[in-house]
């Protein structure tokens, strides 16, 4: 069977006979999941972003982790296959894809765990690396009224895609990101070794896996902290015309303690314009009321800011809320006159993204190309970026939301391969573009560009979220001082280069380099 994939992978000719060898392949690696021909229409040779189709030999839909153990090892045994993880496809930039190599759908594991666990007077509750975080939402607090501390905006992630990464949302500030809140992940390494994985049992996979780009294991299982879900959210917009007033009032609210804040913060920067997506008619929270632009000052530049907050209650706290939203919203410097709420649940909050995303599927935007770009920015230079690219580079919008809030490091922890600015308080940026095919694709591509580009030349202390580089001097710009403990651990876990080829970190064509470097 090596052989004969060795003949595909160098033989143009083959393609014809991939369908009919399939099964047989299947049944040589005793799968108990599913494989299919990895054709340029297929879902493994796209993602979210649009900005890059590889085709793969095979995609390969498995029943667990050890159909992912079986399809690593065979990979080891040859000189090139690689294999990459794709979760539900959000990738950006190709990071999940595997020129010529093997793609796993990990959303055929979905349904493989699902256990509430309360340990010590704790809640936890395992879940498959390849489950959705909107499921793991709805069934958590539909079965057991609990739920997950930290989010991303976008519930349709898988599980191991988002703690490879960060995971990063509203309640960040306090809890921290996703990867602060798993106590323990079973992990296909790049050796298609089963490991199970925490704190203080193999601690140095464990911490490597989280942010890990998915160069060092596939998450195939994760235990994540819970807390007992709240009924009802109280949703909240207000506006500035001035940036300092802005993070003035973000970095008061993130920097409270618990009981003296809202339970979520996040902003975003639109246009001072009545452009539908981009300017005024973005910002109410009700359909039936309408922004009043009277408020603003006419001093006030080309963007304005709003800050998004929400407070947590019980149904039976319902008396107070008003008390202690108002307390809150009373320390606050907002435009009076500017300030939009509603009342939803719980689980409907959490699911907002979602819904916006039915409405941008209905007007043909959502599965066009999304050059997207996210930042992490000190907060010493966030007055400079919002100056530069905000106010100037940015000032008609990008065609979808431009979101920045405080986030503290505090609540990140140094052991994982995430890696931040320098200081306590640091900003996320995202750019989240929605453009059309066509020359405004490459357009809003450069201009991404011309951003990092301006970053670096300036000496920003920023890094980018979800990183893509082309470079060994990118990347080890990139990690820093970090880079050479990012390189042991791909020695220890993937050796042989075999996984996320689509980072661009790592190569296999060419046995034990690394970005040129012997390791």
């Amino acid at each position: 069977m090596i052989a004969y994939l060795g003949r595909i992978v160098h033989n143009n000719d083959a393609e014809s006979k991939l369908d009919d060898d399939v099964s047989s392949i299947s049944k040589s690696l005793d799968l108990q999941g599913s494989i299919e021909n990895g054709d340029v229409s297929s879902l493994a040779s796209k993602d979210f972003g649009g900005l890059y189709s590889v085709k793969p030999l095979f995609l390969i839909k498995p029943s667990g982790a050890e159909d992912i153990s079986r399809v690593v090892k065979l990979a080891s045994r040859t000189s090139n296959l690689t294999v990459a993880a794709r979760g539900n496809g959000h990738s950006i930039n190709g990071q999940a894809m595997a020129e010529g190599g093997l793609v796993i759908d990990m959303c055929s594991t979905e349904k493989n765990h699902f256990e509430f666990l309360p340990i010590n007077g704790s809640h936890y509750i395992d879940v498959s690396g390849g489950a959705l975080w909107e499921d793991v939402l709805t069934r958590c607090v539909s079965r057991y009224g609990y739920a997950p501390r930290s989010w991303t905006d976008y519930l349709s992630l898988t599980v191991g895609g988002t703690l490879s990464n960060a995971g990063v949302s509203g309640q960040a500030f306090r809890y921290g990101p996703q990867t602060s809140n798993v106590t323990e992940l079973e992990v296909v390494t790049g050796k298609g070794e089963i490991t199970v994985c925490s704190e203080t049992l193999n601690s140095e996979l464990f911490f490597g896996v989280l942010g890990g780009l998915g160069q060092f294991g596939i998450i195939t299982r994760a235990r994540i902290k819970l807390q007992q879900a709240p009924d009802m959210v109280r949703w909240i917009r207000v506006v500035y015309s001035e940036f300092e007033e802005f993070t003035r009032d973000a970095e008061f609210l993130v920097t409270q303690k618990e009981g003296e804040s809202f339970d979520y913060v996040e902003g975003f920067v639109f246009c001072n314009n009545d452009d539908p997506f981009n300017g005024w008619p973005s910002v109410p929270l009700d359909p039936g009321h309408e922004f009043n632009p009277t408020h603003i000052s006419q001093t006030a530049g080309s963007v304005l800011y709003c800050l998004e907050v929400a407070f947590h209650y019980r149904n039976s706290d319902h008396p107070t809320v008003d008390t202690a939203v108002n307390g809150l919203l009373g320390r606050l410097r907002f435009v009076e006159g500017l300030k939009s709420q509603v009342d939803v649940s719980y689980t409907k909050f959490l699911l907002r993204v979602n819904r916006a995303e039915e409405q941008v599927k209905a007007n043909g935007t959502w599965d066009g190309p999304h050059p997207w770009l996210n930042l992490f920015v000190s907060k010493s230079d966030v007055v400079n970026f919002d100056r530069t690219v905000f106010k100037t580079m940015l000032k008609d919008g990008v065609g979808g939301p431009m979101l920045i809030y405080p986030l503290l490091r505090s609540k990140w922890d140094d052991r994982t391969s995430v890696v931040l600015p320098e200081g306590e308080i640091f900003y996320i940026v995202a750019l989240l573009r929605f453009v059309p095919n066509g020359p405004s694709v490459e357009k809003s591509v450069a201009q991404n560009r011309e951003i990092v580009n301006w970053c670096i030349k300036v000496g920003l202390d920023f890094k980018l979220y979800l990183p893509h580089y082309q470079s060994k001097e990118d990347w080890e710009r990139h990690f820093g001082n970090r880079w050479s403990r990012f390189v042991e651990r791909k020695a220890s876990f993937d050796p042989m280069a075999i996984l996320a080829p689509g980072q661009n970190i790592f190569r296999r064509d060419l046995p034990n380099i690394i970005i040129g470097r012997e390791f």
